[in-house]
Order: C-alpha cells, then structure tokens, then sequence
C-alpha cells in the first residue's frame, strides 16, 4: 500500500490507464487501486460499475453521458441542451443508485457547431447565459437525487495533444467557470478544479484554491507541463497543494489522472505517495 496518511481521498482516472499501450481493463484497474489503497476509479461507464463494488471503491467522478469527446457539446450551446440536460439527467440517476456522489459538466466548445471551427463563435456572455440556463435545470434535479455536478475549467493553450489540451473550449478562464458556478447559486453545482490545467492557463494555483474553496467539488491531478507524472520533471509542488487543499477544509477527492510516459504502475505509485500528506 502507498497511502499511509489518508488525509487526502485518492482516486485514480480510468481513462488514463486504459489507452494505446498498457490498456488496463476494469479488474486491472481495481486491483491496482486497492493495492495502493486508493478509495475510487473515476471517469469509468456504469457498466463497469459492478466491478467497482466488488472491491469495495467507488466511481467519486462520473462521465456525462454525452458520446466521443465529452467535453465539446456543452451547456454553452442551446442547440445541444436537450441532449445535454437529458444525458446529465440520466447520469445523476445512474450515480443517485450507485451511491456516487458526482457527474462531470463541461461549458463546451465556442463554436456554434462544436466540430467546426469555421461555423462562427458563441460569445462569451451568451456562453455563460446559456450555461447559467442549463446548469440550473439540471441543478434542482441534481438536488433532488443528492448528487453533485461538477463543471470543470480545461486549457486551451496546449494543442500538441488532444487530451492535453483543448483550444476550442469556451472555459478555459477560471474565472469566467467559477462565476457561471456562483450565477447558478446551487450547493450541488460545484467546481472541478483540475491542478494541471489551472497550471497550464493561469498558474498561482494555492491562493486560486483559497479563492474558490467555496464552490470546490473535486480535483484533478498531472504534471505540468505535458500532463506526464507528478515527478521531478515536472513544475508543480504538489505536496503543498495537497496541504493547501487540508488546510481549506476540502473534503472530497483528488483524481489522479495523468498520462502515462513509462511504466504506469511505478508513475501511480509515485504521484499517490507524493498526494499523501
């Protein structure tokens, strides 16, 4: 077991280690989440949920629903609320079941087609309206079943990869997410705060927690730059964060979802260790 403190619930991000190369299947990735003493596997389908329980761990964040790349039909665009709310929906029931606590959200692409850039931009105050809108239909739902929706900030500045970057997404302000979270005023609308995004567009990451630990719903974790391991290769001091996230009261889980540059399981073992203050 690497954790031996446990002030910190750790959970480790499906998708990271399911991909060209290693591709951990569900009991693989359950196996070695118990083995580090990690509580949860997050981002994973309901259909491998009952692997999940069987070894007692929890899916602490859930996928929307929405096919392909999640992130790009979002709350921003009217034209994809019906699909949206109605897929969200379905995942807080599906979690509400489970006994899971969240389901991501995501602002979603500028553009008024999300797949084509050429289509014309969604301002960003008719982004925030439309966000505002469908985040507060979904917010008394979300209430109602005792379930979270986190709305997470992406960065738009690193294009060399497609899950390292997002250029495209109307979120990648801070800021701009946090007050859409606050305008929709739900204790079931929260923020997901993921460390290396946050790095890559704004930096000054410690007071950024203190500044919004009032909407802080979850966290994410990956080496900056290049969303690699959390070694010393790397810029960010994640133990300090870790005591920044004790010291504000968080609560929830730190995801780690890195991606793999060499042997997946020292990399996990590493960055879970570091997380455990």
């Amino acid at each position: 077991m690497s954790i031996t403190n446990g002030n910190i619930k750790q959970s480790i991000a499906f998708w990271c280690f399911n991909v060209a190369g290693e591709c951990w299947d569900a009991e693989k990735m359950c196996q070695v989440t118990k083995e580090l003493g990690c509580l949860s596997v997050e981002v994973i389908d309901p259909p491998e949920w009952p692997t999940l329980k069987k070894h007692g761990l929890i899916c602490a964040m859930s996928p929307n629903g929405m096919p392909g790349a999640l992130f790009m039909k979002g709350f921003n665009n009217l034209d994809y609320h019906e699909e949206v709310i109605a897929r969200t929906k379905n995942a807080i029931d599906e979690n509400a079941e489970a006994g899971f606590p969240n389901v991501i959200a995501f602002t979603g692409y500028k553009w008024r087609d999300a797949e084509d850039p050429e289509s014309g931009e969604i301002s960003l105050e008719e982004g925030a309206e439309n966000c505002v809108k469908g985040l507060s239909e979904v917010a008394s739902y979300a209430e109602q079943k005792g379930v979270n929706l986190c709305v997470e900030h992406l960065n738009t500045r690193d294009d060399t990869h497609p899950m390292k970057g997002h250029p495209g997404y109307q979120g990648d302000d801070l800021d701009y997410v946090a007050s859409i979270i606050r305008r929709v005023g739900s204790p079931n609308v929260k923020l997901l705060f993921d460390i290396y995004h946050v790095q890559v567009m704004h930096g000054d990451v410690i007071r950024r927690l203190e500044q919004n630990k009032d909407i802080l719903g979850h966290v994410h974790t990956a080496g900056c730059p290049g969303r690699g391991e959390l070694d010393d290769t790397q810029e960010i001091n994640f133990p300090a964060i870790m005591k920044k996230l004790l010291d504000i009261g968080y609560d929830g889980f730190v995801g780690q979802e890195f991606i793999p540059t060499r042997d997946p399981l020292a990399g996990l073992k590493e960055a879970v260790t570091l997380c455990d203050v």
